[in-house]
């Protein structure tokens, strides 16, 4: 696990002492007293262990790590998502389905978070694992400002997911004619098809296809 500087808040939340070579924040006495510690605003310190001190195990500090930063992009809480980025963590972690902080806070709406993530250089053009975006997502729940934001990232107009599926395809399908006209000003390409056979401009005309036809 690398060396990460978190503040007090982000340690008494996670309950855990995480010393790692004095390289990680000690955590105040309880969870109890992170909103204190909020109220006076984020404070990071390097604290060295003490005598007779053991470091935790590091897959179990990495994994609470991990959680914490995915349960704060689901929230689209930006203070702890802010520590994160300040600690330099890397932000293009993945959980077990392929997600990324900034798919989840797209997903969920939390447009001040996208922003944010981006801004810290999160890569807008992860997949998961079927080879979803976070754009994917944010048309999939009508998440139109958040699109707005990732269609300026620079990501391929015509990234195809595991099905075959683009960008353009799941605006067409799913009625966000801003987006869809959006990405084929950029060049999505209204014939790509899918594996069933589906185009951009089919699903525009409510033209379905699926495989087992």
């Amino acid at each position: 696990m690398g060396h990460y500087r978190f503040s007090k808040t982000v340690a008494a939340v996670l309950s855990v002492t995480l010393w790692a070579g004095g390289a990680l924040a000690e955590p105040m006495a309880s969870p109890a007293e992170a909103p204190a510690a909020s109220a006076g605003g984020y404070r990071s310190e390097v604290v060295p262990a003490p005598a007779g001190a053991t470091s935790l195990d590091a897959d179990a500090v990495s994994r609470k790590l991990h959680a914490y930063l995915f349960d704060a992009a689901r929230s689209g809480n930006e203070a702890i998502l802010k520590e994160f980025v300040a600690a330099r963590y890397d932000l293009d972690t993945r959980d077990e389905k392929g997600y990324t902080a900034l798919i989840l806070s797209a997903y969920h709406g939390h447009e001040n978070a996208v922003r944010l993530l981006i801004a810290a250089g999160a890569n807008p053009c992860a997949e998961d694992l079927r080879g979803n975006t976070a754009l994917m997502g944010a048309i999939f729940k009508a998440e139109i400002g958040v699109a707005r934001l990732l269609m300026k990232a620079g990501c391929d107009p015509d990234h195809r997911n595991a099905s075959g599926q683009t960008p353009a395809m799941y605006a067409a399908l799913f009625g966000r004619l801003e987006v869809l006209n959006t990405l084929k000003s950029q060049g999505a390409d209204p014939q790509a098809t899918d594996a069933a056979g589906n185009t951009v401009d089919g699903l525009a005309q409510g033209i379905v296809k699926s495989t087992g036809r």
